[in-house]
Parts: C-alpha cells; structure tokens; sequence
C-alpha cells in the first residue's frame, strides 16, 4: 500500500531575522621573523622540522597560529581600534586551505561596545564567504547566539590579511 499526500498550499518554512547585525573588520599581521614591531599574531606550533616564522608549505598544514588583532569599523588597518579580536587558527588540511577558528571579540569601549563575542568553525580559505557560529558573549553581547559570514577582504601574500566580518544574532538577551 503506498499513500501518497499532496496539497494545493505550498509549504512555508520561516524566515528568521537578525535581531542585531554589525559589519566589523579584523586585522591579522604575521610575525615573520623581521616584524616584530607590528606582528599581531604568530605561529605557535608548526610541523616537525619546520620555522616557526614561515607558515608550512603545503597548505599550511599542522601550522597554529595565535593572535591578538585589532578590531575596527572599516577595513583601512589604521583607523581606531573598536576592541581587539583574541584567540587562535589552526590549519587543519592536506589537500587545500582551510583553517579550524577560535576566538573572542573583545570590546572595552563606552563609544562603541562593551563584553565579548565568541566565535567558533571551520573556515575553508577558498571559498568566497564563509559562516561560523558565534556561540556567545558577554556584556552588551550577553548570551547572543547567531552567525558570522567571513570574507577575505584584502591579502598581501603570507604577512597579512584583513577580513570583513558580517555578523548577524538570532538570540539576544
């Protein structure tokens, strides 16, 4: 016996809308053995054998990196910091570039924002956009959940990157 059970109304499936949005740009300069004096992040664990102030060559595998990077409102790298971005990459593919992501936003400033934003997932490098999940915060971001869609906004070769994070909270408290 086989039923088979249609109907004339389409099926609807909801549309969720962001209760808060922000558009911010993080900014991460690699220490590469002769920057230190602007480096705002640096490779902590590398392959066997390998430097630690030159990412591995084949697709940056086994390399981790952490960082400390400024947060600011447009993507030019020397306007006001708004908060700093803090946590770790990790390049976690043989075969193409992605990298495993962990980290806070952290906001300490009455003009803009106060608490944290924490971040989590996978970012595979070459796609143009990529979702991670924002899985919390703290103070004016307390117990907000949502999604950040990342996108490599500039790249200058293995020293730095800028990329423009569109975040969008589903939960907020």
């Amino acid at each position: 016996m086989v039923l088979v059970v249609t109907s004339a109304y389409p099926i609807k499936t909801k549309q969720y809308k962001p209760c808060k949005h922000l558009v911010l740009y993080f900014h991460d300069i690699i220490y590469n053995g002769m920057n230190k004096e602007n480096a705002t992040s640096a490779i902590v664990a590398a392959p066997q054998g390998a430097n630690l102030t030159i990412l591995a060559s084949q697709f940056h595998f086994g390399n981790i990196a952490v960082f400390d990077d400024p947060i600011t409102l447009d993507n030019n790298l020397h306007s006001k910091p708004v908060g700093r971005a803090q946590g770790m990459y990790l390049y976690d593919t043989k075969n193409t570039y992605t990298a495993w992501l962990g980290f806070s936003f952290i906001f300490n400033s009455t003009d803009y924002y106060q608490g944290t934003i924490n971040f989590i997932g996978a970012d595979p490098l070459m796609n143009k956009t990529r979702d991670i999940s924002i899985v919390g915060g703290t103070g004016d971001f307390f117990m907000h959940r949502g999604v950040a869609t990342l996108m490599t906004d500039s790249f200058e070769g293995e020293v730095y990157f800028r990329l423009k994070v569109d975040i969008k909270f589903y939960e907020c408290w």
